[in-house]
C-alpha cells in the first residue's frame, strides 16, 4: 500500500532544498581554504538524503528497499575507495 505525502511536506522539502541552494552559492564565495570542499560536501549530502528520502518515497518504503538503497552506496563506497587507491599509488614525476 502506497502512504501518501502531503503537500506541505514536498513544500518543506523544496524549501529545505532551496536554502541548502542558496547555503551552497553563499559558502562558495566565502574563502574557508580547504573548508570549502568539506561544507560543499556536506550541503550535497544534506540535499542527496532529502531528495532520497521523500522525493524517492524511500522514508515511507519497506525495509528491503532501504537494504538496496544502503547496498547501493556500499557499491558507491567501494568504487571510490578502488578509484583512490589506483590515483593516489601512482608515482608522479613532474619532469621526463
Amino acid at each position: 500500500m502506497a502512504h501518501i505525502v502531503r503537500r506541505k511536506t514536498y513544500g518543506w522539502v523544496w524549501l529545505a532544498l532551496l536554502i541548502l541552494l542558496f547555503a551552497t552559492w553563499g559558502f562558495s564565495r566565502i574563502d574557508l581554504k580547504p573548508f570549502n570542499t568539506a561544507i560543499a560536501l556536506l550541503i550535497a549530502f544534506a540535499k542527496m538524503l532529502l531528495i532520497i528520502l521523500f522525493f524517492m518515497h524511500v522514508r515511507y518504503s519497506r525495509r528491503v528497499v532501504w537494504i538496496f538503497v544502503c547496498a547501493g552506496f556500499v557499491w558507491f563506497f567501494i568504487m571510490v575507495d578502488l578509484t583512490l587507491s589506483d590515483y593516489l599509488t601512482r608515482g608522479f614525476s613532474w619532469s621526463q
